[in-house]
């Protein structure tokens, strides 16, 4: 029977990919990720996990070896943050274009520079439209959880596509909370043996995979990977359905909390979510009509459910834990504002939360004060919350001469 264990978010992942039987394994330590290559390493040594272990040079080299391992015909693993994610981002494209449905933690940080050690989720929206589907968790529970159907998701024959699954680097993955885990014998029975749908190596049937491709095919090719998204977001509601019959937990792509009657909804994503239920909780002890959608699946955006969810709702915050640079508005409002493009609802978007700084319950509580007093149709541009005064003259990088 499934036990209960106290797990920080890192060990939860480990467990997860431990459930999956995976075969390879091939990480490179980089903070707040490490413990994952490491536990996973013990496991091994420890004749815990029956797999092979490849020590690499590099997380490029590291995601490289997972792709060819996969390609022979079974589950590899691997795992990143950061710069480590950025440092994979060729062999993250390669990895989706051969739809090898590989399933990789990634632990939030901060994209360098300035350099940091703390969570945002700069690093993975970074990778949103590299082709593979991403899936962010909200507590540790999240994380072994989202990572066991991850791979029942990317396996699907009609899906065929790897998987991040996010965890916000410290507030995750170094807290500890209690985890109930599936035996053996029941994560055997959800996920099952892997099977090869696709393109692999196989010496008796040899072929050429990822070679040159002219525009006779690129285009179609291109296309067949945007029909696995369309399928995935069905299969991740079948695959949670059948999650919940078996563990009783429930997930879906998308979640919504106290929305029956708000009129102002916060619409978060990753860990930030736990803090905004309990302040919407807070809110509505004083009678204010708020609620919390939570995105589980960033890719493939939930378009659909976001706009039939929020449809009686007059005002919508954003908070998003990424700058969005050079664009109108960071990446959860940009979707969230092309989902809601032909109804009349406020939409507004919030940065915050950047190189680890706390979103509070005096933050959550700012932004639903802040949506009550506007009344415009749509923010322009996004408001930066809990910045300090006079931030320009934070060390500043230009000099005057």
């Amino acid at each position: 029977m499934a036990h209960d264990k106290m797990l920080d978010g890192n060990t939860a992942a480990v467990e997860a990919i431990k459930a999956a039987r995976v075969k390879v394994i091939s990480a490179y330590p980089i903070t707040p990720q490490s413990t994952i290559a490491e536990k996973l390493a013990d496991a091994v040594a420890d004749g815990e996990l029956d797999a092979n272990y490849v020590r690499v040079e590099s997380e490029h080299s590291a995601l490289s070896v997972a792709l060819g391992a996969q390609m022979t015909g079974v589950r590899a693993a691997t795992a990143t943050a950061s710069v480590g994610l950025a440092l994979m981002h060729e062999i993250v494209n390669a990895a989706a274009g051969v739809r090898a449905p590989i399933v990789m933690p990634v632990v939030n940080r901060a994209l360098a520079s300035p350099w940091s050690l703390w969570c945002d989720h700069q690093d993975s929206m970074a990778e949103r439209d590299s082709g593979w589907m991403q899936l962010y968790c909200e507590n540790v529970q999240d994380v072994y959880d989202l990572t066991m159907c991850a791979y029942r998701i990317a396996e699907d024959r009609r899906v065929q596509l790897p998987c991040m699954v996010c965890l916000d680097g410290f507030f995750l993955s170094h807290s500890m909370q209690k985890v109930r885990v599936a035996e053996q014998a029941e994560a055997d029975a959800f996920i099952g043996p892997y099977r090869r749908h696709n393109s692999y190596i196989d010496p008796e049937d040899p072929m050429i995979v990822n070679n040159l491709t002219s525009s006779d095919e690129f285009t179609e090719m291109r296309y067949q990977q945007s029909r696995g998204f369309a399928a995935a977001a069905e299969v991740m509601e079948e695959v949670f359905t059948e999650f919940q019959e078996r563990f009783g937990r429930e997930h879906h792509v998308v979640e919504p909390y106290r929305l029956e009657d708000a009129k102002t909804v916060l619409v978060t994503i990753g860990s930030m979510a736990g803090t905004a239920k309990y302040v919407a909780d807070r809110l509505r002890e004083q009678g204010q009509h708020v609620g919390v959608l939570k995105i589980v699946s960033f890719r493939p955006f939930p378009y659909r459910q976001v706009a039939a969810l929020l449809k009686n709702a007059e005002h919508a915050a954003v908070l998003d834990r990424s700058a969005g640079l050079g664009a109108q508005g960071a990446p959860v409002w940009l979707e969230v504002c092309a989902a809601l493009q032909s109804m009349e609802i406020d939409v507004c978007g919030y940065i915050g939360g950047l190189g680890g700084r706390d979103i509070s319950m005096d933050t959550i509580r700012h932004i639903f004060e802040d949506m009550a007093q506007k009344d415009t149709q749509v923010c322009e541009e996004p408001a930066w919350i809990d910045l300090k005064e006079h931030p320009m003259n934070i060390r500043q990088v230009l000099k005057h001469v």
